[in-house]
């Protein structure tokens, strides 16, 4: 892991306050990352630097643009090696996290990840499509996040369906957030949402990066979401 200083700076560059312990956490997961990572493919970032900025921060960055409310339920969809959700959570530990995804192996390294840091966090082994139609999941969340997973189109037919009307889903994008999201409006709408907000900023390192905001204002018809082939082969 970096430096207790080089962190410091990239929180202080995004905005976040880290408390005491937070370097010792994210300094666990940086090196639980890379353990992991040579046994399993969760990450193509593996220097120290690369994941303080592209993963930590990329993560952290939606909490200083939009304002998650206190005790939200959030699921994670596609969470992969916990991005962007397990980051928040160590500077939320309010949040009541759910990890879906759909690779027991993921998973499994996430149980021992969050174990490891001392966070609760629910682990779901399912596709997105099929969590969106089991009345366990479909409705269930205050919030819905999601990094490098589809295009917004298809995205909005994954997540909202898990988000409850009245809540968001948080779009992760790099610079064709825009694009993206002009794109999948129509999806969106189909599927109860409205696009509230295309957030622009950049990583420490200069990236570019967006976040697409999107509210749930109605229920997800219940037609949705269809099985994966049909999103990837005919987009809403």
């Amino acid at each position: 892991m970096i430096s207790r200083e080089e962190f410091s700076k990239i929180m202080e560059k995004i905005s976040i306050s880290p408390q005491d312990e937070d370097y010792l956490l994210f300094s666990i997961y940086c090196e639980t990352l890379k353990e992991w990572n040579q046994k399993m493919n969760l990450t193509a970032i593996t220097d120290d630097s690369g994941i303080a900025v592209k993963h930590f921060a990329d993560s952290l960055l939606p909490l200083t643009l939009f304002d998650i409310p206190a005790n939200a339920r959030l699921i994670d969809v596609g969470t992969g090696a916990g991005f962007p959700s397990v980051p928040m959570k160590l500077i939320r530990r309010d949040l009541q996290l759910t990890l879906l995804d759909s690779l027991e192996k993921r998973l499994g390294f996430l149980r021992h990840l969050c174990a490891q840091l001392g966070i609760d966090a629910a682990t779901v082994h399912l596709r997105a499509e099929e969590a969106g139609r089991d009345p366990r999941y479909r409705e269930r969340y205050d919030v819905a996040t999601s990094r490098a997973v589809a295009s917004l189109g298809a995205l909005a037919e994954y997540c909202l369906p898990l988000v409850r009307p009245g809540g968001v889903m948080l779009a992760l994008k790099g610079s064709s957030g825009e694009e993206e999201a002009e794109a999948g409006q129509r999806a969106v709408a189909l599927c109860g949402g409205r696009i509230r907000d295309v957030l622009r900023y950049r990583l420490p390192g200069g990236d570019p990066r967006t976040l697409v905001v999107v509210e749930k204002i109605s229920q997800t018809p219940t037609k949705y979401p269809r099985p994966s082939a049909q999103i990837s082969k005919r987009p809403l």
